[in-house]
């Protein structure tokens, strides 16, 4: 068990600022998850705190101690890797003992740990056979026992599902979710995927361009997004952004899209308004859904809608649809919708709605 604290942390390769003074503390027990496109810094950090690479700048301290000149065996952290790293010529049982035989544990302490390990992950059948052998889920789980068996302070992962299928991506998040529960280790994820960081995490830490853009728990940045990029970052199908202007008409506050004024209830309105200013309007998918009754429900807008596209899932359609010239997409029951030009009536849920900054992109 053990808690991390960075503060200013920087990491330079050459002239490339990768990681750019970041500060991130991460309690005791927590599972963090970095989060964010390809070349944010998330890996780099990553690898920072597990001593794969040097710091620039700044400190790493777990359980109070500064560990940035410790060598990564010094640190007690247990790394899984996105490729597994399993000795091929080795048998399951002997790749997750492996590096308790290398600090020369007695065999029989080895032993124990490495069949505690393969019960916790379900491959006890499978500790004789050799990677080779094995599905790239089987495998993921002997790197993971691997990490298991050293009862490290701390559990770094790095997009150890990205070699995964769908179904077995599936299948191991709730395995390593059902790990943290069982151990509750300390835990920091490396992904670019949205959907692992909003299943796994306690915390969701969203990096851009070396730094941190927005932290905290999942449902806290999904709903209450800081930026434009948060917002179109998390949700599957992403926020639709609509230009407007925000500003008053007949005493209601609200965000006029083309000729449509979307008001804004009591209290989701900001407390002043002075003139109009720009803003982006965003709407989720889940936030708009078929018109029931003859009044919009409290807080909604009502639309009559042409629809353009519709995306079946299954119990669910994704439906596009234009208001004014802006695509907007609506995540609807499979029955409320059947094809194209179909003409719809929707409740917007403007309680719901974002609105940014549109010079800044920030959450107003």
């Amino acid at each position: 068990m053990a808690e991390v604290n960075i503060q200013r942390l920087e990491k330079h390769y050459g002239a490339f600022h990768a990681v750019r003074g970041i500060d991130l503390e991460i309690p005791d027990g927590e599972f963090t998850v970095l989060v964010g496109p390809s070349g944010c810094g998330k890996s780099t950090l990553l690898r920072t705190i597990a001593g794969l690479e040097e710091a620039s700048g700044g400190s790493i301290s777990i359980n109070g101690k500064v560990v940035n000149d410790d060598r990564p065996r010094d640190r007690d952290v247990a790394m899984v890797f996105q490729d597994y790293a399993l000795y091929p010529h080795m048998t399951v049982a002997n790749n997750i003992g492996f590096g308790l035989k290398a600090r020369k544990m007695p065999k029989a302490e080895i032993e124990k740990r490495v069949g505690e390990a393969a019960q916790m992950l379900g491959i006890v059948p499978l500790l004789e056979r050799f990677p080779r052998q094995l599905s790239g889920g089987q495998r993921q789980r002997v790197a993971i026992g691997r990490a298991i068996v050293r009862n490290p302070s701390i559990f770094l992962f790095d997009e150890p599902l990205s070699n995964l299928d769908a179904q077995l991506r599936d299948e191991m998040r709730g395995e390593i979710k059902r790990l943290h529960q069982d151990i509750a280790t300390t835990m920091i994820y490396v992904t670019h995927d949205q959907i692992e960081a909003m299943t796994l995490a306690d915390r969701i830490v969203l990096m851009r361009d070396g730094l941190i853009e927005q932290q905290g728990a999942p449902l806290d940045l999904f709903e209450r997004p800081a930026t434009t990029f948060v917002a179109g970052f998390l949700g599957s199908p992403k926020m639709s952004f609509l230009p407007g202007r925000l500003g008053a008409r007949d005493g209601q506050v609200g965000v006029a899209v083309g000729e449509h004024f979307m008001p804004l209830p009591q209290g989701r309105a900001p407390d002043t308004v002075k003139g109009e200013k720009s803003v982006l309007l965003g709407l989720r998918p889940e936030h708009i859904s078929r018109a029931q009754g003859e009044a919009p429900t409290p807080g909604s807008v009502r639309y009559d809608a042409l629809i353009d596209l519709v995306q079946p899932t299954g119990s669910r359609s994704y439906a596009t649809f234009r208001l004014g010239r802006e695509p907007v997409v609506a995540e609807l029951q499979a029955h409320d919708v059947s094809r194209a030009g179909q003409k719809l009536a929707l409740d917007i849920n403007m309680n719901r709605a974002s609105i940014f900054d549109a010079e800044t992109g920030r959450a107003i």
